[in-house]
């Protein structure tokens, strides 16, 4: 696999850093008094039980380690696409939280001490304006995110679509590197699969884009990572009759995601589970015709793949659902903690609980006729995956 040089050798990130005067792990920003005074204010719903529980117990002061809970204080973290009513919503007219900071404000309340921004828009009454997505406003969300005492992990953001990078998408990639070290974020990604295509070749020229990519990331201590649904989870066309356009038409039964992990570089390029999604495709592909024509079976299952494979997956989306076997996924999405996925036996068997960063999130959450139901289901959420502990022996 070919990797794209930079041949500028001064990486945007280590600019910006020696300008500000400050290491990217350590860069604290301060509120300006026009914010202070600006910002909204708004009602709080009540903190979890699941945290006063856990302060019983004295799992939130234990670095991070969380006693027998399968996910340590720490790590408990939310994507902001669940809230994503709130960030948008207009504080002018609301009593609810609205925009980033009453957000940030409300789910340290509930528990949380971690969150996967996607994207950085919110209303444009809220403080800081609707745009985020600059140095500014980097400033302003790290600002407000100490504050709250919540981490930033990732974000689902630009990955250039483009094959070799232009000038312009590699500026705008940087650009978006410069927000990540502000924020602190470990991890930048995206929402999309490397390729939506099921053919080898195009797997391949994903691993060179996202080998180059990443490497460029790396250099600014930046891990990049691709989120997935559950269409990457099945199997990769490789071999068999080719059909009139020359393409493979059968496959060896390996399953796209895994021959990605498999052609791109453990250094470089990290992967993003979604678990609902991830059983989505257990319940879909389990049967390939493999290259002499034969029908196999193959289930697919989640937990074994990230054992296999358990560094590259430092993020999850932990997402609920309830057993449908009529709607031709096998799940509805639900709240996290109220659904039919053995979170437990997971997060059991992947272990790692000290590495891996599991953000709640429900797509569905938002509501047309209940304003603060995004906002509940985050609390409901943060509720669930304190409750998971160790199976007692």
């Amino acid at each position: 696999m070919t990797a794209f040089n930079d041949e500028s050798g001064t990486g945007t990130g280590d600019a910006l850093r020696r300008a500000l005067g400050v290491d990217r792990r350590r860069f604290l920003s301060t509120c300006t008094a026009a914010v202070a005074t600006a910002a909204i204010a708004a009602p709080v719903f009540g903190a979890s039980p699941a945290l006063a529980a856990d302060r019983g117990r004295g799992h939130d002061n234990d670095h991070g380690h969380g006693g027998d809970a399968l996910v340590p204080p720490g790590k408990r973290g939310i994507i902001l696409y669940t809230v994503r009513d709130a960030t948008g919503r207009d504080p002018l007219a609301s009593d609810l939280p609205s925009g980033f900071r009453e957000v940030f404000k409300q789910l340290a309340r509930f528990g949380y001490r971690q969150v996967e921004f996607a994207g950085y828009s919110q209303h444009a009454n809220a403080p800081g304006g609707a745009d985020l997505g600059t140095v500014k406003g980097a400033k302003l969300l790290r600002c407000w995110l100490d504050d709250y005492g919540l981490r930033a992990q990732g974000n689902h953001g630009f990955i250039p679509s483009s094959w070799p990078l232009t000038s312009a998408d590699l500026d705008t990639f940087k650009q978006h590197l410069e927000i990540a070290n502000i924020l602190g974020l470990d991890h930048m990604g995206t929402g999309g699969d490397p390729t939506g295509s099921s053919y080898r070749a195009d797997w391949d020229v994903a691993a060179d884009k996202w080998n180059a990519l990443g490497a460029i990331a790396r250099r600014e201590g930046i891990k990049l990572y691709t989120h997935n649904h559950d269409a990457a989870y099945g199997f990769l066309l490789d071999g068999g009759p080719l059909d009139d356009q020359g393409r493979p038409t059968r496959s060896s039964g390996i399953r796209k995601l895994e021959y990605f992990l498999k052609v791109t570089d453990p250094q470089l390029v990290w992967l993003e589970m979604d678990i609902f999604w991830a059983h989505v495709a257990q319940y879909k592909f389990h049967t390939y015709t493999a290259h002499d024509g034969s029908t196999r079976r193959n289930v697919f299952d989640p937990a074994a793949l990230v054992a296999r494979q358990n560094k590259r997956y430092p993020l999850f989306h932990a997402k609920d659902g309830t057993v449908n076997t009529t709607n031709g996924q096998g799940y509805d999405m639900v709240a996290f903690g109220t659904g039919d996925i053995d979170y437990r036996t997971f997060f059991s068997r992947v272990g790692e609980r000290n590495y891996h960063n599991p953000m709640v999130e429900q797509d569905n959450a938002p509501s047309a006729t209940d304003p603060g139901q995004s906002l509940e289901y985050a609390k409901t959420g943060y509720e669930g995956i304190a409750a998971l502990r160790r199976k007692r022996r």
